[in-house]
């Protein structure tokens, strides 16, 4: 089963070399077949020097210039109509998520048959390195409010490092959000239309370089609105929008 891993990347020259590094050699040392796709959302530093430069030292990468419109979610939209695996996770270009993680969720996937495997890095095993607390309190504060309107055990649904088969994540489409909040599109959606999951502890350590773009003060409304969007699906579709599973 080949792994397609997506990444955007937006003013990331000092972080993706050590990213796409330390992914592929994970990969490599596992035995996974595996592509990494990277998006550069119009940077406005050397990032996409950077890629050209990596893409002659890691034959598994593949990297694109998204010519906009730009945002989190658009890049992310932009590798996932063009990664050629049979599952795919999103990840960061910073780091903050842990290749050793991502062959966790992949070896679990193989092994339960699962449509997709999310992480959570408030359960037991999980952990977080340097998380600045003002994000941490409104991240378990909106989690709060998926797991109860949603009725859900699962308590990292904002996270957007997850693993999905490609018949859930084409499944999923058409997707709606251009910015951060596709890291709760995507998850709600397969839950809502029943694909299967299994949930698997994992870390996150905040960024060496660079700063955040999650603008927290931008994004509420949006995470409103799909956590709505999401929330009316679950109660008034009856299981219109849900696809054919298929076991790999």
């Amino acid at each position: 089963m080949k792994l397609s891993v997506v990444i955007p990347a937006y003013n990331e020259e000092e972080s993706i070399g050590e990213t796409l590094r330390t992914l592929h050699a994970a990969l490599v040392a596992e035995g996974i077949d595996h592509e990494i796709v990277v998006t550069n959302d119009n940077s406005k530093d050397n990032t996409l020097g950077a890629l050209e430069a990596l893409a002659r030292e890691i034959p598994a990468l593949t990297y694109y210039t998204n010519p906009g419109p730009n945002g989190f979610g658009y890049a992310v939209r932009y590798g996932l109509e063009r990664y050629t695996g049979e599952c795919v996770a999103v990840m960061m270009a910073d780091l903050s998520d842990d290749p050793a993680d991502l062959v966790r969720y992949y070896r679990t996937m193989q092994a339960g048959g699962y449509d997709c495997v999310f992480g959570s890095r408030w359960i037991k095993g999980g952990r977080v390195v340097d998380y600045p607390a003002h994000k941490k309190t409104l991240n378990r504060v909106a989690n709060a409010l998926v797991k109860t309107l949603f009725r859900l055990k699962y308590n990292d649904c904002t996270n957007a490092f997850k693993l999905y088969r490609r018949h859930t994540m084409d499944g999923l489409k058409p997707f709606l959000s251009p910015h951060f909040n596709l890291t709760l599109e995507l998850p709600l959606k397969a839950i809502v239309r029943g694909y299967s999951y299994a949930v698997v502890p994992n870390s996150w350590t905040n960024r060496k370089y660079g700063e955040s773009k999650l603008k927290i003060k931008e994004m509420g409304s949006r995470y409103f609105f799909i956590m709505m969007y999401c929330l009316i699906e679950k109660h008034f579709s009856r299981g219109d929008f849900h696809k054919t599973k298929v076991t790999a």
